[in-house]
């Protein structure tokens, strides 16, 4: 028999039920109802405000929940278990990064956003150096949609088609149209109010998952026992930056991500400026950051559980899965298959997570699109504008759905998604920091660092990708059996190896070549072989490697005023500004009324720079 019958026959039992069915259209009609009350039933504005920032009243609570939800695609939900079952628990290093992300954000990002009024992130570029730095960072977000939309629907389907058996490609056209339909009507209110309803899926469901399996899996004991003896929790401490994960490559790139993706990154950014004020920012922060880490923990505890219930009896080896991320929907019908509704749950939960990244991701693109190329291009109206942003969207969800087609041939998504985004993202964070901290560089710096940066990243993955493809670098996962599957009770698992007349693909030892792998190098060190991780931290560094020398080639204009504004609060301190000046602009930060502050003049109707100030 051979090995693809062979994993259809023993999935038979690990299939939808009706109940499950019922439980995820339930889901998909709720996200769709939300876009069909704020695009038609609600008394909000049909403005370019109102449709991106919520006329700015949005509240603390749902958007922490959306930030939280948009941060969990379903990238992370599938591919993070996926990461921890085959390479261990070091990940969690990456997770907990997000504690010195949070103060890093309120206190140095988000006080500059909000000081300037800005409604883009990219807008604080323009103002800082000048608009061709903005042009190239936008440029860069676009380009980064443009890779990552595809791949954000095409996750679920995968989980989806694993425990269904429907074409991959009919769900991903099918859901995608939805989020579509949704984003394209309600603008940001219906992006953040699904995100609240799919936030809330998304914990019942990694909850659920953590604690029935780790039932299923013998007790905490057990499940302890048993990534030990296989590796699971074996931390890396060494400074190799060859070695795929350690506890060095996971917390500066874990911190390097998070800030750019949550604080200099516009899907986030526009939600985070859709609130009143700067102190409502600050709490909303706070309480998506305890979400995250709740949720991100028992993701990637998930993969630790899912190895302790397989360990010596691995579905990979027998063939019933194809690759590590379809391991996540397996193990679901396997420990809840018996629970009606509960695959529904989850399934449900991957697509909650992949349609709250593609929705603000949709909904924000179609911001930074219409204002950056197209609104300098035409005659500007509030009509047309909202016009142009909907077929945006409608165009990139189209674009989306033909992307699954060549997403469906990456080996590990995970590992694809970091390299794809570290091509940019370490030079986007790099230059916003370079604009708030270091007051003496000026436009040409920032966009010849921006420059330096990307080109020198493309010529470092490109090469690390040469060499994965001659075989100087491979990742071998982490080694695990077949030979305890009849004491372990895993019968399906059994039945399979049983029927197939394969024989079980196994780890090969190491030839004598040199070669660096997922823990060892015998390689003489060369910069293409290090980690995807730490693309994002050299990135990052590497706008500041070129920037500082060459402020001192391209010096500042003398008798150009610094706005204190535009740094961050703790750096204007170092300002050289009158005396009145650096009064006035401490004011606003200790919480002071922005009416008492002397000789700041706002106009009684710009409620908005008042109410933006007062933080």
């Amino acid at each position: 028999m051979s090995t693809a019958t062979t994993m259809a026959a023993a999935s038979q039992d690990l299939r939808f039920g009706t109940t499950d069915y019922i439980v995820f259209v339930i889901m998909l009609c709720a996200s769709a109802g939300i876009g069909v009350y704020f695009g038609f039933f609600s008394k909000a504005k049909n403005t370019t405000e109102e449709y991106l920032r919520g006329g700015k009243k949005m509240q603390t609570l749902p958007i922490a929940i959306s930030l939280v939800a948009s941060q969990l695609s379903g990238i992370a939900i599938m591919s993070i278990p996926a990461e921890s079952y085959t390479y261990g628990f070091n990940y969690i290093f990456v997770v907990l990064a997000m504690l010195a992300v949070i103060p890093i954000l309120i206190y140095i990002i988000v006080p500059v956003f909000y000081e300037n009024n800005v409604s883009n992130c990219y807008e604080y570029l323009e103002m800082r150096f000048n608009k061709r730095t903005r042009q190239l960072v936008t440029a860069t977000f676009v380009m980064n949609s443009f890779l990552m939309l595809p791949v954000y629907m095409f996750i679920p389907s995968l989980a989806f088609a694993q425990v269904t058996g429907v074409n991959i490609h009919l769900i991903n056209v099918m859901v995608s149209s939805i989020c579509i339909f949704y984003t394209m009507l309600g603008g940001i209110k219906a992006v953040v109010w699904t995100d609240v309803v799919q936030g809330g899926i998304m914990l019942l469901s990694v909850v659920a998952v953590g604690v029935l399996g780790t039932i299923r899996s013998g007790g905490i004991s057990s499940v302890m026992d048993h990534a030990s003896e296989g590796g699971r929790f074996n931390f890396d401490f060494r400074l190799d930056p060859r070695i795929r994960l350690t506890f060095w490559s996971a917390t500066m790139g874990g911190i390097c991500m998070w800030t750019g993706h949550i604080g200099l990154n516009q899907s986030c950014v526009q939600r985070i400026v859709s609130l009143p004020s700067y102190s409502h920012a600050k709490k909303s922060l706070v309480i998506a950051g305890l979400g995250f880490l709740i949720i991100s923990f028992f993701n990637t505890i998930s993969g630790i559980i899912m190895f302790a219930r397989y360990y010596g009896c691995d579905p990979l080896l027998a063939g019933l899965v194809s690759k590590p991320d379809k391991m996540m929907p397996f193990f679901v019908q396997d420990i809840m298959g018996h629970l009606a509704g509960m695959p529904g749950v989850f399934i449900s939960c991957v697509f909650s997570a992949a349609l709250s990244s593609l929705s603000a991701t949709l909904n924000s693109l179609a911001g930074v699109v219409y204002f950056d190329y197209i609104k300098p291009r035409i005659r500007h109206t509030e009509a047309r504008a909202n016009w142009a942003m909907k077929l945006i969207v409608v165009v990139m969800g189209g674009y989306c759905i033909l992307g699954g087609f060549v997403v469906q041939n990456f080996n590990s998504i995970l590992q694809t998604v970091v390299t794809i985004t570290g091509i940019n993202t370490g030079a986007v964070v790099g230059v916003f920091l370079l604009g708030m901290f270091v007051p003496r560089c000026n436009a040409k710096t920032a966009v010849s660092s921006i420059v330096f940066s990307v080109i020198a990243m493309v010529w470092v993955i490109a090469n690390g990708q040469m060499n994965f493809k001659s075989g100087l670098i491979k990742y071998e996962v982490l080694p695990n059996t077949l030979d305890r599957c009849e004491a372990r009770g895993l019968h399906v698992i059994l039945d399979a190896i049983k029927k197939t007349d394969f024989t079980p693909v196994t780890v090969k030892p190491p030839s004598g070549a040199p070669v660096t792998t997922a823990f060892d190098s015998n390689r003489d060190f060369s910069l293409y072989d290090i980690s995807f991780y730490w693309y994002k931290v050299l990135g990052t560094a590497l706008i500041f490697l070129w920037a500082i020398p060459m402020s001192y080639v391209w010096r500042p204009d003398k008798n150009e005023k610094q706005n204190p504004k535009l740094y961050s609060p703790f750096v204007r301190k170092f300002l050289s500004l009158p005396p009145a000046e650096q009064e006035m602009e401490e004011a606003p930060l200790r919480g002071d009324k922005v009416r008492d502050i002397p000789n700041l003049r706002i106009d009684p109707g710009d409620k908005e720079k008042e109410a933006s100030l007062e933080y």
